[in-house]
């Protein structure tokens, strides 16, 4: 990084830490001891108000807030998020109503000529392929709204086989292949459910209910609230190397991989009215898994083919 981008950023640093040691600028940049001091008295000499403690405890404190210079970008930065926003591209539903055409020309709008040059030679040597989003989502703004403010929704949810009314508590929003999915805690059953964003038709805050308590619960490891139920049916299938590279980018909290005696298996468990669901789950991994039990799974698994078969 070049010294001025690298002062640039030390500016902002510097200004939002308020107090910060030698050590900090050293990790937080990855520069040398020497290469920090001089960058402090160059900070110091462009009128940054800093202040000197010494001691065991000692360090940098600023002195009063400083106003930044304007945002830029280097090269490698303007790539960075012109990747970034592709993204977007394929979704016609996002948080807040952010459209990928308005984003994109503010973007170039902000760039130099020679860096708008660099973006439209990129746009020619390099593809961007999603998985288009196949449904219009009317409240990913209010669900993504209520996990941040902790607050508990009665929706409408509209499945192909039922309409019902849900009391949730919104942890998290995702999209994956095409589809925007909400984790949530369902308050009816108790228990951690993955909603689709497309499905549900109304929302409604709902207050003076009990909250679950979700301090320090992520999108990562929101799945820790999943509990299957008394009639949930266990299964073990036999997986190879290819399956697992399949299962990583498609996977539920229910299921996981383990390994026996240097084979692999996935095992889980499926809820009685998920049949439908595990089956065709299980067949698009083709001859990368071999069903070991239930029996019942494997026999419903050959029907499924069967039914295929006589379609043809």
């Amino acid at each position: 990084m070049k010294k001025s981008e690298r002062l640039n950023q030390m500016l902002r640093f510097v200004n939002q830490r308020q107090r910060f040691t030698l050590k900090d600028v050293i990790n937080e940049f990855q520069i040398s001891k020497r290469t920090a001091l001089r960058d402090i008295a160059s900070l110091e000499e462009m009128g940054v108000p800093l202040y000197a403690e010494y001691g065991r405890y000692g360090g940098y404190r600023l002195v009063k807030p400083i106003t930044l210079p304007p945002i830029s970008f280097s090269s490698q930065e303007v790539f960075a998020l012109y990747f970034a926003m592709q993204a977007l591209q394929s979704f016609t539903s996002t948080p807040f109503e952010i459209s990928y055409r308005s984003v994109h020309e503010k973007f170039l709008e902000g760039l130099t000529t020679k860096q708008r040059k660099q973006i439209d030679s990129l746009q020619k040597r390099v593809a961007f392929f999603h998985a288009e989003q196949l449904h219009e989502c009317a409240y990913l703004e209010e669900l993504l709204l209520a996990s941040t403010n902790n607050q508990i929704l009665s929706i409408v949810y509209t499945t192909e086989k039922q309409t019902t009314i849900r009391r949730i508590q919104p942890i998290s929003i995702y999209a994956m292949k095409g589809y925007w999915y909400c984790q949530s805690l369902d308050l009816n059953k108790k228990a951690y459910r993955v909603f689709r964003c497309d499905r549900i038709k109304s929302i409604e805050v709902v207050e003076d209910v009990d909250m679950i308590d979700v301090e320090g619960i992520t999108i990562e490891n929101a799945h820790v609230f999943w509990k299957p139920t008394d009639q949930a049916i266990p299964f073990k299938c036999e997986i190879t190397k290819t399956g697992i590279e399949q299962f990583i980018q498609s996977q539920f909290p229910s299921m996981k991989i383990k390994e026996e005696h240097n084979d692999y298996y996935l095992v889980g468990t499926y809820e009685p009215t998920e049949v439908d669901f595990i089956i065709r789950y299980l067949a698009s991994f083709g001859k990368t898994i071999r069903i070991v039990e239930p029996v019942s799974l494997k026999e419903q698994l050959k029907a499924y083919y069967l039914d295929l078969i006589n379609y043809i």
